[in-house]
């Protein structure tokens, strides 16, 4: 497990970036075809995702260093503006990028007279897709999206090797509930973080496998936003109530802790927990407004009475 591709002198080129990119070019190549499949502007989706893209990587930086101040409060101007957006160094928002990009989406919808539901559902697989290979690239990181100690069978013990993962758990962290050093240990001359974790990022790989399966049934609908809004719920669900119950984030509120060799390994609540809530519930409303609009639009015409003679 070893974060970095390709390197050439002092360039390096990051398995995130990748993995990241490989699912952002399958995600368009989905989205462009149905597209063209379903009559839709192809040229106006393809120069719509460019941007998304875009903001979506501004968006998530933004969100990731809004949420994890702490990792630069301390660090002297100027030079904290280069750390805030430097992504080479990593840390970005899933909600993030998709706050940009949906930005993005409804700019074209005003501007370009763009149906927004239209378009917007397209993008759901590449989404999917780029969960999936962000999260592949966390592993190969190490240090990101890691889970919390458990005494739960599905504990996973990172290998020696893993050395990304290692160096970063073993260097003791200011906040108690979030310090993997005390489990650190010298082997073979190398300190080594001997607990097992919730594997939260092959969680993460899961879902975003769930998602992509379950868009390709959500695109069936013929109803414009049903598979946007079936994505928003959940991922909702699923990055809530699983991976980021076991994931080793800050609490925000202590509502619940009960981690260690002897513990199952379970934090309530975190940011993403609170922002998933009001997500859910909105979600579960459009949808809810999605069907009833589609009936209202397929009900037949009430019989008129033949007229009296």
């Amino acid at each position: 497990m070893d974060p970095v591709f390709l390197q050439i002198g002092s360039f390096t080129i990051a398995w995130y970036g990748v993995l990241i990119t490989l699912g952002i070019v399958a995600g368009v190549w989905v989205g462009t075809k149905m597209a063209r499949e379903r009559g839709l502007n192809v040229d106006l989706f393809n120069d719509m995702i460019l941007w998304m893209i875009v903001w979506g990587l501004v968006g998530a930086r933004l969100v990731f260093v809004a949420t994890s101040w702490h990792q630069f409060e301390n660090i002297p101007f100027p030079r904290v503006l280069l750390d805030i957006v430097n992504l080479r160094q990593g840390g970005i928002s899933i909600h993030g990028g998709l706050i940009g990009g949906i930005l993005v989406m409804l700019y074209y919808a005003r501007r370009k007279g763009m149906d927004f539901y239209r378009y917007a559902d397209l993008c759901v697989p590449g989404v999917a897709f780029g969960i999936i290979g962000g999260r592949i690239g966390n592993i190969m990181n190490g240090t990101d999206t890691v889970g919390r100690v458990t005494g739960w069978p599905v504990g996973f013990r990172w290998p020696d090797g893993a050395r990304a993962f290692h160096d970063g758990m073993c260097i003791k962290n200011a906040n108690p509930d979030m310090d993997l050093s005390q489990y650190c240990q010298e082997i073979g001359g190398q300190l080594v973080m001997t607990a097992p974790v919730h594997f939260t990022q092959l969680y993460g790989v899961i879902i975003g496998i769930i998602l992509s399966v379950a868009a390709f049934f959500w695109l069936r609908s013929r109803i414009p936003g049903w598979a946007f809004w079936q994505f928003w719920l959940w991922y909702s669900l699923l990055r809530a109530g699983w991976e980021e119950t076991f994931r080793l984030n800050p609490l925000s509120p202590k509502a619940y802790l009960n981690q260690g060799l002897d513990a199952p390994g379970i934090g309530l609540f975190t940011d993403t927990h609170l922002i998933s809530i009001p997500l859910i519930l909105v979600s579960i409303w459009m949808l809810v407004r999605l069907r009833q609009k589609k009936a209202e639009v397929t009900a037949p015409a009430p019989a008129t009475e033949a007229p009296s003679v």
